[in-house]
């Protein structure tokens, strides 16, 4: 059964960054949320923690928000998986859940005191286990015009460093939400009834259909996503956006890389 669009309580979108290590508070890290009577607003916090997220904060947060009643949608600004190559490579089971446990085990960004650079400069973790080809793009990047590989360090507009130190949260959050919360499309193309989504997106896609204001570049990428999910659901076009028109090869694949909210 699909899941009615319209009945998302909240539409969320976070600009990531994967600077420092997961204490760390960054500028970079901005959270919107609109609702379907009310237009996206900046989230900040709490009163006491510091000024801006720190990655930690952020999954504490995320995690508080989709064990809440109130049916979510997630859209976050970072690879959630990489190419197939990157499995045959490392000898890796077709298999999210797989995947992100032996990625945390080599690149432990989630733990204390731990950045990306520390695992690439050999201080902790594995980095042989966890490297690609800057050349190796998803099936999803190849659909779109600009979206960078998931190992393209260093580089402007490059997400290689936001996805390396989030995907062990993403990890975190699957392992305490269960079945409750509904990853796409790695638990199904499909969403259940009632059930709160998370998805990755690329606010590059929308950011120019949305007045910028007073925002920062990176609370507008925050804000886009948020005004996009709501916009789509509301008018009932996410649906189309949920079932992008792969062929069956195509849709094998993307169910091993992850797809991109909003390429079709």
């Amino acid at each position: 059964m699909i899941f009615p669009v319209s009945l998302f309580d909240h539409y969320v979108g976070i600009d990531y960054s994967g600077a420092q290590t997961a204490e760390a508070s960054l500028k970079g890290i901005r959270a919107y949320s609109a609702t379907a009577s009310s237009e996206p607003e900046e989230v900040l916090p709490l009163p006491g923690q510091r000024k801006y997220w720190s990655r930690r904060t952020l999954a504490s947060w995320l995690l508080e928000q989709l064990l809440g009643e109130a049916a979510t949608i997630v859209g976050i600004d970072h690879a959630f998986s990489f190419p197939t190559a990157y499995y045959e490579r490392h000898s890796l089971p077709n298999e999210w859940s797989s995947f992100l446990d032996d990625f945390q085990s080599h690149c432990p960004t989630d733990e204390p005191n731990t950045c990306v650079d520390f695992v690439r400069k050999g201080r902790c973790g594995c980095w042989s286990k966890v490297t690609g080809e800057p050349s190796w793009l998803r099936l999803t990047e190849k659909w779109t015009a600009s979206a960078k590989s998931a190992f393209l360090f260093d580089v402007q507009g490059a997400v290689a460093k936001s996805t390396y130190a989030g995907l062990p949260w993403l990890r975190y959050l699957r392992q305490r939400l269960d079945c409750k919360v509904h990853f796409w499309p790695f638990d199904g193309w499909e969403v259940p009834q009632g059930r709160s989504v998370v998805a990755e997106v690329y606010p590059s896609l929308w950011m120019k259909r949305f007045a910028v204001q007073k925002r920062t570049s990176d609370q507008h990428a925050a804000y886009s996503v948020s005004a996009w999910l709501r916009r789509v659901a509301m008018d009932g076009s996410l649906f189309q956006f949920l079932h992008p028109a792969l062929h069956q090869q195509e849709r094998t694949t993307a169910e091993t890389e992850g797809w991109i909210l909003g390429v079709i």
